[in-house]
């Protein structure tokens, strides 16, 4: 994942998914448009969910992820993304830190580190090599209990500043993502927005995509 003019969205799977049947939902997000990377964060409350629940996702939605040139990404477990071969992990700040999920991942996979509202946490990710920073929660958010709020300032600082890409995190919609889109964030990492559309994934795959395209950098 790397920093291009073409701003792009990074799915987030739900916390709690039956495999097989969100491997229909996943399907018809891919096909709809383009799309980045899937996240996959099972949580159960605040507790990550067992190896075998990421294993049986794993193993049904990386396939499909990677029919789509689409990469894969397993959330807090650096551990689990080497033993599932996902393409990469993103770790939170009381996650494993970066520089332990760097040594068990290697140089070739994606590592990205959450920074919530703080420039010096992502001066310090992205100074000890992480492939993206995430900032956020922008806007309110039924998916998680976000520990902070940001503003779109921080993302236009970062894309100034900075040739490391940034994410944009947190109740991202088709309403109101312009603009983060718009301030430089280079990926929008979206859940309930895709997941819980009105009109279903696939609809709201598009919808992003011509919010990118009309607001961002083109």
């Amino acid at each position: 994942m790397s920093k291009t003019p073409e701003q792009r969205l990074y799915l987030i799977t739900p916390p709690a998914i039956e495999p097989k049947a969100f491997a229909e939902d996943l399907k018809a997000a891919l096909s709809a448009g383009d799309v980045a990377c899937l996240q996959l964060r099972l949580k159960d409350g605040e507790a990550t969910a067992s190896d075998n629940a990421f294993r049986r996702a794993a193993e049904v939605l990386m396939p499909i992820c990677h029919e789509h040139d689409v990469a894969f990404l397993i959330n807090d477990r650096p551990d689990l993304a080497v033993k599932l071969g996902a393409d990469g992990v993103h770790v939170g700040q009381e996650d494993t830190p970066y520089a332990e999920a760097r040594r068990i991942l290697g140089e070739d996979r994606i590592v990205g580190v959450t920074c919530h509202n703080s420039r010096h946490l992502a001066m310090e990710a992205g100074e000890a090599g992480a492939d993206y920073v995430a900032f956020g929660a922008f806007y309110p958010t039924d998916t998680k209990q976000p520990k902070t709020r940001a503003e779109p300032e921080i993302l236009a600082w970062w894309s100034e500043l900075m040739e490391i890409p940034c994410v944009a995190i947190g109740g991202i919609t088709v309403e109101n993502c312009a603009p983060l889109i718009t301030a430089g964030a280079d990926f929008l990492a979206v859940s309930a927005g895709v997941w819980r559309h009105p009109e279903g994934p696939a609809a709201a795959v598009k919808a992003f995509n011509r919010a990118l395209a009309e607001h961002g950098r083109g």
